[in-house]
């Protein structure tokens, strides 16, 4: 062997045992958890929650951040350019895999530059109508969308939020066609219902359940795969004959792209065990939600499924690109 082949080879030793060194002493420093929304709201909340349990069991400061705008983008575009090493994470919701449907070009590839931890959890929408709509069940809000078109009215936060495409996917799967009416924001649009300024809408479980309790409100169906405690007589679609219908929110975590598989498997493996937690638990069973705690692969189905769902519900609804 000649000596500058020798020499190769040494290095390429030292090389592989640097790397192995270093994945085996992380994390050697603080992480960044970048939480794409604005402090305060439900997956912020949800991120901080994990950081403190995640620091507690990696032994480092996991420091959540806030990068807010663009409907998630930026915080997005910023884990996916950063070092895949394991030392930035992220927070996704249901816009993460609306995005790439809604916006006409994005900085980033939602499947190729991003590395799926794990789902933590899902919540169902609610679908709520206005008292003085007569419908007690899913097949009465069919009935009277089939009778009157575009007649019944829905509200959202926005565009291309998750309760805008609900009920997009509600016209699809029903064969109906109901008229989305969005607000600038979720308070506004649950504010509309109660009004009577719309039929009905696909909200938020726990911040409509008072409205729902004091009469204001009229509980129809969940969108989620089970019912909740919240609501126990409530039923859900599945229940009410519409089987292919699922919706709602989910949080899940990711890493920036190419991140080493065995600090995937560390991270996971670590929250996996907070997410199961009794506290965490009822914590979230508080908010409506289920826990989920899944593997890195099935979180990357998860998600390659959404995007296309979620793609072609957009074509579909003839929603203007972003």
């Amino acid at each position: 062997m000649s000596i500058a082949r020798r020499l190769f080879t040494a290095l390429g030793i030292v090389l592989c045992v640097a790397a192995e060194a270093a994945t085996q002493a992380y994390p050697a420093r603080p992480l960044r958890f970048i939480a794409p929304f604005a402090a305060g709201g439900g997956s912020d909340v949800i991120a901080r929650k994990l950081a403190q349990k995640l620091s507690e069991a990696l032994g480092q400061a996991v420091v959540v951040e806030n990068r807010t705008g663009g409907s998630g983008v930026i915080g997005a575009d910023a884990t996916a350019k950063s070092a895949p090493d394991g030392y930035t994470i992220m927070m996704t919701t249901p816009t993460f895999t609306v995005n790439p449907g809604l916006m006409r070009k994005l900085p980033y590839d939602a499947l190729r530059d991003f590395a799926p931890v794990s789902l933590i959890a899902t919540a169902p929408h609610l679908l709520a109508v206005h008292p003085s709509i007569p419908a007690k069940t899913v097949a009465d809000v069919v009935a009277l969308a089939q009778a009157r078109p575009e007649h019944l009215t829905f509200s959202s936060g926005s565009t291309g939020g998750s309760s805008h495409l609900a009920g997009e996917l509600f016209n699809s799967i029903a064969r109906i066609r109901m008229t989305h009416i969005p607000y600038r924001g979720g308070g506004q649009a649950v504010l509309a219902m109660m009004s009577g300024e719309v039929s009905l809408g696909f909200v938020d479980l726990v911040s409509t359940l008072p409205y729902v309790k004091s009469g204001h409100l009229r509980s129809v169906a969940l969108t989620g795969a089970k019912r909740t405690a919240l609501l126990p007589d409530v039923p859900t679609f599945i229940e009410s004959g519409y089987p292919g219908f699922q919706s709602g929110i989910w949080y899940g975590v990711v890493a920036t792209g190419r991140t080493p598989p065995d600090i995937i498997a560390r991270l996971n493996t670590e929250l996996v065990k907070i997410v199961r937690a009794p506290e965490f638990v009822q914590s979230m069973s508080a908010e409506g939600a289920d826990v989920v705690a899944s593997t890195p692969e099935v979180f990357g189905d998860f998600l390659r499924a959404e995007i296309a769902r979620w793609a072609r519900v957009i074509r579909e609804a003839r929603i203007e690109l972003q």
